[in-house]
């Protein structure tokens, strides 16, 4: 937080808060664009910026309006004081950390941001891999041009093509106007390419001369157009170990992986769970004016938690946990449910019926024991859906009346519990039944 700097009197009341967050944060978020001040502070607001208003209180609370958000705290060296003041200092858009492990990541891709070499971000899913790419097109010189984010799992792979590189009017059945393609729209930014690993071959050999020469050709021409792209791709698979088994294109892989960095899961970075949990309650709070705080006892739960859907995992726990504590000032841990992946799919067709419940499945308010039934009908649902469709995920993903992304986020749930969801109508659960 370049720039810090404060009254005598803020310096008093919330110096030894601030100074923390600053030393955490400092090079995360962009100081000039945040009003700090006390709540008492009646100066008048500059509305180009965020502001953070703190005051000292005998509980922790936090109100949001709009894009400002005030931090009540009471002891300015706990744990909820700094993850609270991280969160709001953070806003919607920016990264947020405050374990070792992460800042050693953001600060590595803030070095990296000034150049234009290709970065390679590794990572399990659900980690924050878009979010730590969005960091590196901020901090770089491409900042004002476009940030275009392409799912490459999530396109028909008969589409890919033009999607990736344009077409002209008529190059096709259905082509009834030209498209530009995500490589020209992206001209002049940055392209991220998440789940590269999901490229079939054909394509990868296109992408990879795309972008060694810089230019595209659009489908149904015959004359090349330049482009100036910046290119992050992401993968949640082992790029290696796809070029090992022939699944991704060597030449390419080495193109992309010119400076790799890697998020670990959530669990390798626990000092983050807190911050993360306060920047989700603000952002899905019912009651802006009154968002829920975390017990110590609710955050202790959170850190011993694995997290196998790590970020994502934690941002459906808090959504939960808002819902059962409506009208409470305090998430406490008879509000935190956790997603139980190793459960979703027992009992299998072939197993027994009337297998004993698992032990955390029963509580006494009976709440977890809901989730499991939810989440075991819905795992079924998928298994059984994707079996009619033999395999077809965006078949599958219709039937079901979701998106194909979210149907392979709930995959990767299942592929964590140790289920191997095949892509011709096969599954096979963690013990080899099949």
């Amino acid at each position: 937080m370049s720039g810090l700097s404060f009254s005598p009197q803020f310096g008093r009341d919330h110096g030894p808060l601030v100074e923390r967050a600053s030393a955490i944060a400092g090079t995360l978020v962009d100081r000039t664009a945040i009003d700090l001040r006390d709540l008492s502070d009646t100066a008048p607001v500059n509305g180009r910026k965020r502001t953070v208003r703190l005051a000292r209180a005998a509980r922790p609370a936090l109100a949001q309006d709009g894009r400002d958000v005030t931090v009540s705290y009471c002891d300015p060296v706990s744990e909820t004081s700094l993850a609270m003041l991280l969160a709001a200092m953070a806003g919607r858009e920016g990264p947020i950390a405050a374990d070792p492990v992460s800042l050693s990541v953001l600060a590595l891709a803030e070095r990296v941001a000034g150049s234009d070499i290709p970065v390679l971000v590794n990572g399990p899913t659900g980690t924050g891999k878009e979010v730590l790419s969005r960091f590196i097109h901020a901090r770089s010189p491409r900042r004002s041009g476009p940030f275009i984010a392409v799912n490459c799992a999530a396109m028909p792979e008969t589409m890919l093509e033009a999607m990736l590189f344009g077409h002209k009017k008529g190059a096709f059945t259905g082509a009834t106007e030209a498209s530009e393609g995500f490589m020209r729209a992206a001209d002049g930014g940055t392209l991220l390419l998440d789940e590269i690993a999901e490229l079939p071959l054909q394509l990868q050999a296109k992408l990879l001369r795309a972008l060694q020469e810089q230019e595209v050709v659009p489908i149904g021409s015959s004359r090349p157009i330049h482009v100036n792209v910046r290119v992050i791709a992401c993968a949640n698979r082992d790029l290696p170990t796809e070029v090992a088994e022939g699944r991704f294109r060597a030449d390419l892989f080495y193109r992309l992986n010119v400076f790799p960095l890697t998020l670990p899961a959530l669990k390798a970075r626990p000092d983050d769970i807190a911050p993360l949990a306060y920047a989700m309650a603000l952002r899905h709070a019912d009651n802006p004016a009154q968002v829920p705080c975390l017990s110590e006892a609710a955050l202790a739960m959170l850190k011993l938690h694995s997290w196998p859907g790590n970020v994502r995992e934690l941002e459906n726990v808090i959504r939960r946990a808002l819902l059962l504590s409506m009208g409470h000032a305090t998430i406490t841990p008879e509000h935190i449910v956790f997603d139980s992946p190793a459960r979703l799919i027992a009992p299998f067709p072939d197993e027994p019926r009337h297998a004993e419940p698992a032990a955390d499945a029963i509580t006494l308010d009976g709440r977890r024991r809901l989730s499991n039934i939810v989440q075991q009908s819905e795992a079924r649902a998928i298994v059984e859906t994707l079996d009619a469709c033999e395999g077809n995920r965006l078949q599958a993903a219709r039937a079901l009346g979701i998106s194909e992304r979210t149907l392979r986020y709930r995959l990767a749930s299942l592929r964590e519990a140790g289920i191997e969801v095949g892509r011709a109508s096969s599954y096979r659960a963690a013990g080899g039944r099949r």
